[in-house]
């Protein structure tokens, strides 16, 4: 089974909507919104609509902002908990675009990925209404992390992922130190490392319409100083539980 996991933070002009869009789909898909205590009451909306959909939409209520990727690591146990084949990453803001997801899962269930990027940059650039500075701020980012770590992923800094249920069961998701955009680096590295199939799937990125982007200049900082230290750490899988 499909599982997509949507971290959300004041995203009560799109919830509805990406909600909708995703269970409109042909492919049979389950939503887990991780929540870091909207005050706009994006959960209040959540909530609503599980009346409707009791079986398939699914919510994690947390306290406060408290990153991206805790909001993704918390998913991804309850992910591994419940049973499901492939898990996705998306964001709230349509800027990924729910029909893609298919293509993402197909890569790794057809394809022999153990994680499939939406990559924006595969393809030259795919990006909508961004402002040029940040799409080459972006881009770079990216080529540096290329650089740095030798990892052949155009796209390292991409939201919109699928891993498969072996990645996220063999890689030691309590050593993950990134939180925020360093985040979606280290997972992707990881997983490389260890060694598992990247594959990039080529995606148009649209910038958001409604609401207000979550990025910050520490958000870049964190990744920036992080790509070095994570070339020189030793990445190990996650211990079995025989070890433990």
């Amino acid at each position: 089974m499909n599982l997509v996991i949507i971290p959300t933070y004041n995203e009560k002009e799109n919830i509805r909507e990406i909600i909708a869009a995703v269970f409109s789909l042909r492919e049979p898909f389950h939503v887990l919104i991780v929540d870091d205590g909207s005050p706009d009451g994006t959960a209040a909306i959540v909530k609503e609509l599980q009346q409707e959909h009791r079986d398939s939409l699914h919510l994690i209520e947390r306290s406060g902002k408290l990153g991206l990727g805790t909001a993704y690591l918390n998913g991804f146990a309850w992910a591994l908990e419940h049973g499901y084949d492939y898990v996705c990453e998306m964001d709230a803001d349509f800027s990924h675009n729910p029909e893609d997801l298919p293509r993402l899962v197909g890569a790794c269930r057809e394809g022999g990925a153990g994680l499939a990027v939406g990559s924006r940059y595969c393809n030259g650039v795919s990006v909508v209404d961004w402002p040029m500075s940040r799409i080459m701020m972006s881009y770079f980012a990216s080529a540096y992390v290329r650089l740095v770590l030798g990892m052949r992923v155009f796209d390292t800094t991409a939201g919109f992922v699928c891993y498969s249920r072996k990645v996220l069961e063999t890689i030691d998701l309590d050593n993950v130190r990134m939180k925020g955009y360093g985040f979606q680096i280290e997972m992707k590295y990881t997983a490389w490392k260890l060694g598992f199939k990247l594959q990039e799937v080529p995606i148009v990125f649209v910038n958001r319409a409604k609401g207000t982007s979550k990025m910050s200049g520490g958000i870049f900082s964190e990744a920036f100083w992080g790509v070095p230290a994570l070339r020189c750490r030793k990445i190990r899988p996650r211990p079995s539980r025989e070890a433990e």
